[in-house]
């Protein structure tokens, strides 16, 4: 974040090294914060048997198919499929912002939410540090997720009509 925040008051020298360093992996990146995602997804529910609420339901939507296309962008090292994913981190970032609201009470649950899992939406599984719960996994996952395509997806300034991509 304070890398992107530099970028946008102007100092790019910091976002410059970071796309230096991980040129040419970002679709590898991406799968792997995907599978990452994926795989605690299974494991909170099939393993620590957390009942996943609508919520979760709608973030895994957006999630698991990031584990398998980014793995055959990736295996195909094709970046131009990463603009047309880029929807589904960004659909996910906001059900997962959404969730964050109504875990902590801001925003109400719809009475789907409440029915769908044990105390509906708003159950902390998990709350590690006094704020990192499930939902705020995932809105990680899907913000380094979006990061990732992002760069994958538009070529380094440096670069633009030099490269075939």
């Amino acid at each position: 974040m304070l890398v992107g925040a530099l970028a946008l008051v102007g100092i790019r020298a910091p976002l410059q090294a970071l796309r230096s360093g991980v040129e040419g992996y970002e679709l590898w990146l991406a799968f792997v914060v995907a599978a990452i995602a994926t795989g605690g997804s299974l494991f909170f529910s099939e393993i620590a048997h957390f009942v996943p609420c609508e919520l979760c339901w709608y973030q895994r939507i957006c999630m698991y198919p990031l584990s398998i296309t980014t793995l055959l962008a990736g295996l195909f090292d094709d970046p131009r499929v990463a603009r047309y994913l880029l929807p589904l981190p960004v659909v996910g970032g906001g059900i997962s912002v959404y969730h964050l609201l109504v875990e902590n009470g801001v925003a109400g649950q719809s009475k789907t939410c409440q029915i769908s899992a044990p105390g509906g939406c708003a159950v902390k599984w998990i709350n590690e540090f006094g704020y990192v719960t499930i939902p705020t996994l995932a809105l990680t996952a899907f913000a380094l997720a979006f990061a990732f395509l992002l760069l994958a997806a538009f070529e380094p300034l440096a670069t633009v009509g030099t490269d075939e991509r």
